[in-house]
C-alpha cells in the first residue's frame, strides 16, 4: 500500500493557533458577559433597589413608632378652653413577639377584651400576622384604662402586649358651641374649626425608633431614638362661653315652646368687629361622642333601637349640620332694615313720608296681602315699620327701582357667602327675576321670594347700625404658637361703607320705636334701650319661620342678635309670628347677655319701679333705721315681732331684687324655715301673677311686654317651675308677652 503524506508541520500549529485563539475568544466573551450580568445585578441591587432594600433592612431591625403631636388648644375670648389635648394611650400587640414567647392568646384576646370593651374575636384575628410588631388593637384610651391593661399585662407575665403614648381631643363644655369647635375624626379636623384649621392646630408628629437583632427582639434603650414631637398651634376665638350659654339656652326654649323638631339658629355678633360671640344651631350634638344622637327628642321621638340604628347616619348629618351657615330661609320682615337703609340713604323716603295701607296691593296682577287684613290706613315712615305694614314697603321697593335694589344687596353681601372662617357655608340665593320684575322687586322689599343665610342677614344688618360698615364675620381672632406668640390676628378693617353714618342712625331710631310700640314690643329689656324688627316668613316647602333682630344699646349698639325658629308650630294657640315667639326669647336672654357684657342699665323713671337691685342688710339695726335704710334704695319693708332690734331678714342682705320688693324684717321673731310653694302664674296679667306670688312669700321679677293695660298682655313663663317649694323670697322672673302682636 502506498504511504499517506506526512502533514507539515507549520499546518498543525497554525490549527492549534486557531484553536487557541477561538478558545480565548469564547473565554473573554464569557468573561465579559458575566461580568455585564453582574454589573447590571449590582446596578439593580446597590442603585435603583437601594432605597428599597434598605428601607427593608431598616424595618428588619428597628421597630418605628409614631409619637403624636399635642393637638393645639381652642379658647374663647376669655382665654376658657374649648377643646384641649389630653393623655391618652394605644394599646398594641405583637403579633410576632406573642408567637415567639408561645403566649396564651385566648388569655390575651378576652383579658383586653374585658378591659377595653372590644369583642375577643377581634384581637385573636389581629394576633394571625404573625411577621407584625405593631397592632393597634384600641387607641386613645384614657388612663384609668391604660393602667388596668398594665396590671393585666404584669399579673399575667404577658410578652407582646405594650401601650404607646398618644393624645385624646376633649371639650370639658360638651354640646356647647358645637357646630362651631367641630371636631376631630381619624383624619383629622372633621368639621367647624378644627377642620378649617387642621394644619395649624395638628402640629408635627415625633417617632421612637428602637434597635431590633434579627430575631426581631428589642435592643438596649442606648440603641433607640427619640424625635420629637412638635405640637400644634392654638386658636383663640371670638366665642365667649357664657354668651354662647345663654344663647343655646334661650334656642331650646323656643324649639321646646313652639318647635316641632325642625330647629332653630342663634346668632350673637358684635356689630363694630364682626367678630361672632355665639352662635347656635338646633339640633346639636355632644362634642365627645359626636356618632351619639344627642337630641333624640327632636330626631327620633318614638324610634326604636331598631330604627334608630339604621337612621342613624342620615340622623348624624341633621345634628352636625349648623343651620346659622349651612341652610337658607326666607328671612321675611326682618329684612325691612335694609330696604329701609337703602331707601333713606338714597333720599328715596324720609320721616315725613306717609303711606297707605287697605290691608294688601296689587302688583302686575298679584294680590300680595299685609299682616293686618284690614289695613293700617295713613301712617308715616316710622309708624309704617313699626307695624311691619307689607304694602308701605312694597312701596319704597319700587321707589329703588330693580338695579338699585339689587346692587345694595351685592353691597350688603347678600348674593354671595361671607367668608366666615368655618366650614360650610352656604351662598344667599337671588332670582334673576330682581333685575327686571316690579313683582319679585315689591316681595324682595319685605323679604321674600329670596334666600339668605343667618349669618349674611346679620352681617348686613349690622351693617344697617354700626355705621354703615360691612365686615367680614370671622371666629378666630389669633393663633398662637406653643410658646403664646401671636402668629396670627385677624384684620378687623370694614370690607367697605354701605350707608352713611347719619343714615345708619336714623335707622337705628326707627329700629328702637319699633321695640318701643311697634311688633318688637314683647322683646323689651327693663333698663336697657333695644333695638330690632320681627320676622314672619312663608318658606318655599309652606313652612312658617318666625325670627326676631335686636341689637342693644340701641343708641350705640355694641351688640346684635338674631334667632330664627323653622317650622314654627301654634300648638300653644299662640299666633305664629316672630314678635309673638322669638322676641319674648329674644328678651330673655338679652336680659342675661347685657349685664354679663359689662352694659349698664338706664332706667327710665317709670322702670325705675322694679328695676333690680341689691338689697342692703340691716340686721342689728333699729326698726326705724332699717326702714330709713331700705326705703332709701326704693324698698318697702314689714317688721314681724314686737322686738325693737331687727334680728333677721327676708331676702337676706345681698340678695338681688326688684326694687318695689317688701323685705320682711324680723323683730326677736323667729324666722319661718317652712318652705314656699311656687304658684303657676303662666297665662296671668302681671298685675294677677304678682299677687299670686306675694301671697306665696315670693318675689317677681318682670320681664317683657309688661307695661299698660292691655289685656292682650299675659306671662308665658316663668323662672322656677309651679309646685316646686322654695325658700320665702326666692325670686321669681316672669316673662310677659304682648300677644295682639301680628308679626
Amino acid at each position: 500500500m502506498p504511504t499517506p503524506p506526512k502533514r507539515r508541520p507549520d499546518s498543525a500549529r497554525r490549527a492549534n493557533r486557531i484553536i487557541q485563539q477561538r478558545t480565548l475568544l469564547l473565554l473573554a466573551l464569557l468573561g465579559v458577559g458575566s461580568f455585564v450580568l453582574l454589573f447590571f445585578q449590582l446596578y439593580k441591587l446597590q442603585i435603583r433597589q437601594h432605597d428599597e432594600l434598605q428601607n427593608l433592612a431598616v424595618r428588619q431591625q428597628t421597630l418605628r413608632t409614631t409619637v403624636e403631636a399635642s393637638r393645639g388648644m381652642i379658647y374663647d375670648r376669655n382665654s376658657d378652653i374649648l377643646a384641649i389635648s389630653s393623655t391618652a394611650e394605644n394599646v398594641c400587640v405583637s403579633p410576632l413577639d406573642i408567637a415567639r414567647n408561645e403566649q396564651d392568646q385566648e388569655l390575651i384576646a378576652n383579658g383586653l377584651g374585658e378591659i377595653l370593651g372590644v369583642e375577643p374575636a377581634y384581637i385573636l384575628d389581629e394576633m394571625k400576622n404573625t411577621a407584625s410588631q405593631y397592632e393597634v388593637i384600641k387607641s386613645k384610651v384614657e388612663q384609668e384604662t391604660a393602667d388596668k391593661v398594665r396590671a393585666f399585662i404584669s399579673e399575667n407575665k404577658i410578652k407582646g402586649v405594650f401601650l404607646r403614648p398618644t393624645s385624646k381631643r376633649y371639650y370639658p363644655y360638651s354640646s356647647l358651641a358645637a357646630h362651631v369647635i367641630g371636631f376631630v375624626n381619624a383624619n383629622g379636623g372633621a368639621y367647624g374649626l378644627e377642620a378649617v384649621y387642621d394644619e395649624a392646630l395638628t402640629g408635627q408628629s415625633g417617632m421612637v425608633v428602637s434597635a431590633r437583632d434579627r430575631d426581631g427582639r428589642p435592643l438596649l434603650y442606648d440603641y433607640e431614638q427619640y424625635f420629637d414631637a412638635e405640637n400644634g398651634d392654638s386658636l383663640v376665638t371670638t366665642l365667649d362661653k357664657t354668651v354662647q350659654y345663654y344663647l343655646e339656652k334661650g334656642l331650646e326654649e323656643l324649639e321646646s315652646r313652639y318647635g316641632t323638631g325642625v330647629g332653630a339658629t342663634g346668632i350673637v355678633i358684635d356689630v363694630n368687629t364682626g367678630g361672632v360671640l355665639a352662635m347656635a344651631s338646633l339640633p346639636t350634638y355632644d362634642l365627645n361622642a359626636p356618632a351619639a344622637i344627642f337630641n333624640q327628642e327632636m330626631l327620633a321621638a318614638g324610634m326604636s333601637d331598631e330604627e334608630l340604628s339604621a337612621a342613624a347616619k342620615d340622623l348624624q348629618n341633621v345634628q352636625w349640620r349648623n343651620k346659622a351657615i349651612n341652610d337658607t330661609f326666607q328671612p321675611g320682615s326682618t329684612f325691612k332694615i335694609i330696604t329701609l337703609a337703602m331707601a333713606l340713604e338714597e333720599g328715596k323716603v324720609k320721616l315725613s313720608d306717609t303711606f297707605s295701607c287697605s290691608g294688601y296691593l296689587m302688583v302686575e296682577g298679584a294680590k300680595i296681602n299685609c299682616s293686618k287684613r284690614t289695613g293700617h290706613g295713613q301712617q308715616d315712615l316710622i309708624t309704617a315699620f313699626a307695624n311691619s305694614c307689607n304694602p308701605a314697603f312694597m312701596n319704597i321697593g319700587m321707589r329703588l327701582g330693580n338695579t338699585t335694589f339689587y346692587n345694595y344687596m351685592k353691597a350688603f353681601g347678600l348674593t354671595g357667602k361671607s367668608g366666615i372662617d368655618t366650614t360650610g357655608e352656604a351662598s344667599g340665593f337671588v332670582n334673576k327675576e330682581i333685575e327686571y320684575s316690579t313683582l319679585a322687586l315689591a316681595c324682595y322689599s319685605f323679604g321674600q321670594n329670596f334666600n339668605v343665610t343667618p349669618l349674611s342677614l346679620i352681617n348686613a344688618q349690622a351693617a344697617c347700625v354700626n355705621g354703615g360698615y360691612l365686615r367680614k364675620p370671622y371666629i378666630v381672632s389669633e393663633v398662637l404658637d406653643q410658646e403664646g406668640n401671636v402668629k396670627y390676628r385677624h384684620d378687623t378693617t370694614p370690607l367697605r361703607q354701605v350707608i352713611s353714618e347719619d343714615t345708619s342712625k336714623t335707622v337705628r331710631d326707627i329700629m328702637e320705636y319699633e321695640v318701643e310700640s311697634g311688633t318688637g314690643k314683647n322683646g323689651k329689656v327693663v333698663g336697657y334701650r333695644i333695638g330690632g324688627k320681627t320676622g314672619t316668613a312663608d318658606q318655599i316647602d309652606g313652612s312658617v319661620t318666625v325670627s326676631f333682630t335686636c341689637c342693644a344699646p340701641a343708641d350705640d349698639p355694641q351688640i346684635m342678635m338674631l334667632l330664627t325658629l323653622s317650622n314654627a308650630s301654634d300648638k300653644t294657640g299662640t299666633y305664629r309670628s316672630g314678635g309673638n315667639m322669638a322676641a319674648p326669647v329674644a328678651s330673655s336672654v338679652m336680659a342675661e347677655i347685657l349685664p354679663y357684657l359689662g352694659i349698664e342699665p338706664t332706667y327710665s323713671a317709670d322702670e325705675l319701679v322694679g328695676a333690680d337691685k341689691t338689697v342692703p342688710n340691716v340686721v342689728g339695726l333699729s326698726l326705724d333705721a332699717a326702714t330709713a335704710k331700705l326705703k332709701a334704695e326704693g324698698f318697702s319693708c314689714r317688721g314681724i315681732g314686737a322686738g325693737e332690734t331687727v334680728t333677721d331678714q327676708t331676702p337676706l342682705g345681698g340678695a338681688i331684687v326688684p326694687n318695689n320688693a317688701e323685705i320682711l324684717l324680723y323683730l326677736g321673731a323667729e324666722k319661718s324655715t317652712e318652705l314656699c310653694i311656687v304658684p303657676s302664674v303662666v297665662g296671668d296679667s302681671a298685675a294677677t301673677a304678682n299677687r299670686k306670688l306675694t301671697d306665696a312669700g315670693l318675689i317677681m321679677s318682670v320681664s317683657g311686654a309688661s307695661g299698660g293695660s292691655s289685656a292682650s298682655v299675659r306671662a308665658i313663663s316663668q323662672s322656677e317651675e309651679a309646685g316646686k317649694e322654695v325658700p320665702a323670697g326666692t325670686v321669681v322672673r316672669v316673662q310677659f308677652s304682648d300677644g295682639s302682636v301680628r308679626d
